[in-house]
């Protein structure tokens, strides 16, 4: 199998990371109908890559960018165990490379990243309906937790 290198998100990377931010965005749209039309942004990638309480990873293959997610240290409530917790989020390979483990690398790197930080708590959040991605998270060590919920007094535009 080629080697897939993870490291640290650069500037030059962002066109590619912009790219990505699409395609993370068109994946959750069907999960969320309280997401604006296009086009929209989630993240400040800039910020990401530069800020010391955030890691932003990318996976390579051949030069190529294949992978993305970001851990960024967080202040927990103040009645958990834990002070500080890592909340890992962007995480995207392109749609030629799924299925290869790709995710669970960068987790790793992002991993390891918190704890030489002295972050030993790990979180993310994934739509209930998106069983492809539970079931990945599920499988390198992550388990449900809490179920966020919503309600709107507006007409949903996605129903019409």
């Amino acid at each position: 199998m080629d080697q897939i290198l993870i490291r640290k998100a650069t500037s030059s990377d962002l066109e590619t990371l912009l790219t990505f931010e699409q395609g993370v965005i068109k994946a959750e749209r069907p999960f969320d109908p309280t997401l604006k039309a296009d086009p929209i942004s989630y993240y400040d990638l800039q910020d990401l890559i530069t800020r010391e309480d955030a890691e932003l990873a990318v996976a390579e293959l051949h030069n190529q960018i294949i992978g993305s997610g970001y851990a960024r240290i967080e202040q927990s409530k103040p009645y958990l165990r834990h002070e500080k917790h890592a909340y890992l989020g962007f995480m995207y390979v392109s749609p030629l490379h799924r299925g290869k483990g790709i995710n669970q690398l960068i987790i790793e790197f992002l991993k390891s990243w918190a704890m030489a930080n002295h972050i030993h708590e790990f979180r993310l959040d994934v739509y209930f309906e998106n069983a492809s991605a539970i079931k990945a998270y599920e499988k390198i060590g992550f388990s449900r937790h809490m179920i966020e919920m919503r309600m709107s007094t507006e007409k949903d535009p996605s129903s019409e």
